[in-house]
């Protein structure tokens, strides 16, 4: 760890607090990252992610890609207008129910649904391609149970 004022200093925590230490230098990390592909490509990490969900998907409903990505719907839903004022997505209105709609790309939102360098995705890719597979499925076991149990805190 870093002190403010430069020298690297070992400041035991416990395995607790270690352990969420780094969990929000990843959450820094991929935030500082997101800021980077909003300059570089306008569109943040997550938005990128729903325009590949929808792109893997295409017809898939706002509620559908919330529950994918396990989001709040409101979250998705401000997310899909922010990418389609930007011309990414359309909205394509069911004509047997108006209150349904399917998402689909625009010919730039195609553009954007490929691999690209410098992406959340394409750390975590490489990070995939070097890893052991066993050592990926625990660490999604553990991310799990942790979403398990603060998702547990929030209804206590």
């Amino acid at each position: 760890m870093t002190k403010p004022d430069g020298p690297t200093v070992d400041y035991p925590l416990g395995p607790a607090l270690d352990f969420l230490q780094r969990l929000w230098q990843l959450d820094h990390a991929l935030e500082a990252l997101s800021s980077r592909m909003q300059k570089r490509l306008g569109i943040t990490a997550q938005q990128r992610l729903m325009l590949r969900c929808i792109g893997k998907y295409p017809g898939l409903a706002a509620g559908q890609l919330a529950v994918l990505l396990h989001l709040d719907p409101g979250t998705v839903s401000a997310a899909l207008s922010r990418l389609e004022l930007k011309g990414l997505l359309e909205r394509r209105r069911d004509p047997r129910d108006p209150r349904r709609a399917s998402l689909g790309l625009t010919a730039a939102g195609r553009a954007l649904d490929r691999p690209a360098q410098g992406t959340a995705e394409d750390a975590v890719a490489r990070l995939i391609a070097n890893v052991d597979p066993q050592d990926l499925a625990v660490t999604k076991t553990v991310v799990a149970r942790l979403t398990t149990l603060l998702g547990a805190q929030l209804q206590d």
